[in-house]
């Protein structure tokens, strides 16, 4: 299945539950733009290499729209119009008042050397600086891009506006950018796993956690949720699984990923297991936090966890997620579980539109209000109408954006 399929697939569930009229879908899901960029760069062996860059702009009806930017040679304009849609309906489902956009570059960041990526990223900007900005279309990190790709952007977006940090976020704290940003999705997923728990009647405690991905959001995941006291029994990166039914020594992992070009390569205090492996393992809790669709109707059947919190997006296919529903397992979805990163770029862009830095702690509390508000509302429509949490996620994020479209008017 592709991946906007499966978005189509889980916003009609939404919109069947809330008569959304066939009109009415298809302009809440139709892109407003959708860009391709030739870029030609020079490299550093002196041949010219030809790289396509994509920015889909899906929905403007709720503020400037927002969006990663990531480089990863499987890009392709059906993977970012599916990212852009989701990222519409995660702006929604936390009520910040973006609409949603998602970009890519289709290259292998691992084959080019920093001033390769650079020239790559300052072509790409060249070819879309006039349809983005901080009033209309504002990038960030993504697979494969980091906060120096922001600050290339930033730099190459005000040789042709002037001066507006806000174009992007994610930036380098010393440019401009935000404390806690980096930490942002992870600490968020650690919170509301924290929150969902809770809710289910489990203590953190007695929670075995399984996290496949040890990169940005899986390690910071990983860090919040042992510092909460659950036992996380298993991680992986593309190295392969990690498994100490006792617990691991988080702390450690980190520090040993932080010494070895963050990879867990060579780890040898824990068993070794597959990435499917850990998918499988018998635990509370399951947390995907690597790659999309690496849970199917083939996968779905082996899953024992009663609980899972979608750490990246799209991680399960629509037919894995209907046997979770007939089960009864309970599946908190990527636009809430994932959606701590957008909300502290929102910080960053307020920030930087009133030139006065925040601080870490004022970043922290307004995450953690802001995702809890937003769970408890996404709780209470599954409560109310039975339905799943992803459907009540959808149905909430769809509604608002739904209302903003009518109100602003369709002229």
């Amino acid at each position: 299945m592709r991946a906007i399929d499966a978005t189509r697939l889980y916003f009609d569930r939404a919109a069947d539950r809330i008569d959304l009229s066939e009109n009415m879908r298809q302009l809440l899901l139709t892109a407003k733009r959708e860009i391709s960029v030739q870029i030609a760069v020079e490299l550093d062996n002196g041949e010219i290499a030809t790289f396509i860059g994509y920015r889909v702009q899906h929905d403007d009806a709720r503020g400037p729209m927002k969006g990663g930017l990531r480089y990863h040679p499987e890009v392709d304009l059906g993977e970012v119009r599916s990212l852009a849609a989701l990222m519409t309906w995660k702006t929604a489902v936390v009520d910040i008042p973006f609409g949603g956009a998602k970009g890519g570059i289709a290259v292998d960041p691992a084959k080019l050397s920093p001033r390769e990526m650079e020239r790559i990223t300052r072509k790409f900007i060249d070819g879309i600086h006039d349809v983005i900005g901080p009033d209309v279309d504002i990038p960030a990190p993504d697979m494969g891009t980091n906060a120096e790709v922001m600050a290339w952007i930033m730099n190459q977006y005000q040789k042709y506006h002037g001066f507006n940090p806000g174009v992007v976020t994610g930036k380098p704290v010393e440019l401009h950018g935000i404390p806690g940003r980096e930490e942002a999705t992870g600490r968020g997923v650690g919170h509301l796993a924290f929150k969902l728990m809770s809710r289910l009647g489990r203590k953190a405690q007695q929670t075995r956690v399984a996290l496949q991905g040890f990169g940005n959001v899986g390690s910071h995941a990983a860090k919040f949720l042992s510092e909460a006291e659950f036992k996380v029994v298993a991680v992986s990166d593309v190295s392969g699984g990690y498994y100490r039914p006792e617990g691991l020594d988080i702390p450690k992992m980190l520090q040993y990923a932080r010494e070895h070009q963050s990879s867990l390569q060579g780890y040898t205090e824990a068993e070794r297991i597959s990435n499917e492996q850990l998918l499988e393992l018998d635990v509370e809790l399951l947390v995907p936090a690597a790659l999309g669709g690496v849970i199917t109707a083939q996968n779905a059947p082996r899953v024992k966890a009663p609980v899972i919190i979608e750490a990246a997006n799209q991680p399960v296919w629509p037919d894995a997620d209907h046997i979770f529903d007939q089960q009864g397992t309970v599946v908190l979805p990527d636009i809430l579980a994932n959606a701590g990163g957008v909300t502290v770029s929102y910080f960053e862009w307020v920030q930087n539109r009133q030139h006065y830095q925040w601080g870490l702690n004022r970043v922290r509390q307004e995450l953690d209000r802001v995702l809890s508000d937003s769970f408890e509302r996404v709780w209470t429509v599954a409560s109310e109408r039975k339905v799943s949490l992803r459907t009540a996620a959808y149905i909430l994020g769809i509604g608002r954006v739904g209302r903003a479209t009518i109100l602003g008017g369709i002229t």
